[in-house]
């Protein structure tokens, strides 16, 4: 199952390709991380999701990554008299501490938390942006606003503060349990949704102590404002572009994408673009002509993966879609101008061992034309440091830990095989040569350069290379 492309692709689950043959079918067209979104999923049905993702690994022997997405905090306003109230630009409208139904001058907001945040000339956005009130008072129990975009205000919608910090933790009550459950099954990847500062990321990886990767949703100004602080704490970020684009103006989003991208690049974490990325794709077998170059833009800014959501979870052709976004992918890295500007945003190696040797392989494979950059591999720092140089080579990662192989599904260019540890120089060389011409990665007769740290399995001790000959031994001869 080698994918001809160096992008990774994530499907998100749900009502069209919950069934464990569809999920073979994503798999096939070339889904490499599947994403299950706890805020229509049951614990009941994670454990049903993974159990049939797990199937099919066993099936086609290759490692896949779960994602679990958690909802996060919610903020909703109350309930309406009648429903639903219209209010026009101008009106002044109240939000307050009273539980009592809504009318039309005000409504309850059960967040006692924002009462404290909120200042004069915050903004509340409520349904997705479509209202917008703007903060005229505010003390300890109610918010007086000027209405600056009007429209149908209805029970239980919800409410997004783009200028307020809210001192509340990114994981709600249910958060928690469903992190505890996911944790239980054995996922890979936790997103945190909403997340508004490094606390949320700490508190994170506090519970999972390393038993799951945590990945970092930047949906909220406030997180983009401390992105570095965030990176520093996450193990991955993802470009949550539709909540992002609610809470700050549209044509700021895809300046955000580059700088987050251009971070994770220099920082060797990865990075997802998610969100709408072939949306008409949820009613239509084919995308529009903008889609296409969405999603190309991505991978020609060497973004780690590109995601699928309601297109793969809802749509009426979830298969059409990553075959799509599979085919979009490979030809992008086809592309004469696409190496040139990968090259062009290559960070400087940080000032370690590690990293010297990283961008060595990188350099030394490029110069030599060589088949393959294989990383034995223990918890996967290898891998990642080799695929935050981009080679122009495939990387193979040898890892005795099937929960590495499985982080690994989301990283650039990385193809991992599961296999015992070396025992020693030689049966290093000799199995990262087998295996590169059993996996298809070179042929009889090509070389290619090997990484590892010595002594085997130790984590994080990446100090070796050597250049490798594929002989005929390898292919059995």
């Amino acid at each position: 199952m080698r994918r001809l492309r160096r992008a990774k692709i994530v499907a998100t689950l749900g009502p069209a390709s919950g069934t464990p043959e569809m999920m073979a079918r994503l798999f096939e067209a070339g889904a490499d991380v599947f994403r299950i979104n706890m805020s229509h999923t049951s614990q009941d049905r994670l454990r049903e999701l993974v159990a049939a993702i797990r199937a099919i690994e066993q099936t086609t022997g290759r490692p896949i990554g779960i994602l679990v997405d958690l909802q996060g905090p919610k903020l909703r306003l109350g309930s309406f008299r009648d429903g639903s109230v219209t209010v026009n630009r101008g009106d002044r409208f109240i939000l307050d501490s009273n539980p009592a139904p809504g009318d039309a001058s005000r409504v309850h907001l059960p967040h006692p938390e924002i009462f404290a945040a909120a200042q004069p000339g915050h903004a509340l956005l409520i349904d997705d942006g479509k209202i917008k009130l703007v903060v005229t008072e505010a003390d300890a129990r109610r918010l007086v606003t000027r209405v600056e975009v009007g429209g149908k205000l209805s029970d239980r919608k919800g409410v997004s503060l783009p200028d307020t910090t809210v001192a509340f933790s990114a994981l709600a009550e249910k958060d928690r349990s469903d992190l505890e459950a996911a944790l239980e099954v054995g996922v890979d990847w936790v997103a945190l949704s909403f997340i508004q500062r490094p606390e949320d990321i700490a508190e994170a990886k506090k519970l999972t102590r390393g038993r799951a990767a945590v990945m970092a949703k930047i949906e909220k100004p406030q997180a983009v404002k401390r992105l570095d602080e965030i990176m520093d704490l996450a193990d991955a970020l993802m470009v949550a572009r539709g909540d992002l684009g609610v809470e700050m103006p549209l044509e700021k989003v895809p300046g955000v994408q580059k700088q987050m991208t251009r971070l994770a690049r220099v920082t060797g974490k990865p990075i997802v673009v998610a969100t709408q990325m072939l949306e008409s794709m949820i009613n239509s077998p084919v995308p529009t002509r903008a889609e296409v170059s969405d999603v190309a833009t991505a991978i020609f800014e060497g973004a780690d993966a590109v995601m699928l959501s309601a297109e793969s979870a809802a749509g009426q052709y979830p298969v059409q879609a990553v075959a799509t976004m599979n085919r979009i992918a490979e030809e992008v890295e086809r592309d004469p101008t696409y190496r040139g500007i990968l090259d062009a945003q290559r960070a400087v190696p940080e000032p370690t061992g590690a990293d010297a040797i990283a961008d060595a392989a990188r350099h030394i494979a490029d110069t030599l034309d060589l088949a393959a950059v294989i990383c034995w591999t223990a918890s996967g720092s290898t891998a990642l440091r080799v695929g935050r140089e981009r080679p122009r080579p495939p990387i193979v990662a040898l890892s005795p830990n099937i929960a590495t192989g499985r982080r690994l599904a989301v990283v650039w260019g990385v193809h991992c095989v599961v296999t015992e540890d070396a025992h020693d120089v030689d049966d290093m060389v000799d199995r990262a040569c087998r295996i590169a011409f059993k996996e298809g990665f070179a042929k009889a007769g090509q070389r290619v350069i090997i990484v590892a740290g010595i002594p085997f399995g130790t984590p994080g001790a990446t100090n070796m290379l050597r250049i490798a000959y594929v002989g005929r031994e390898a292919a059995g001869d």
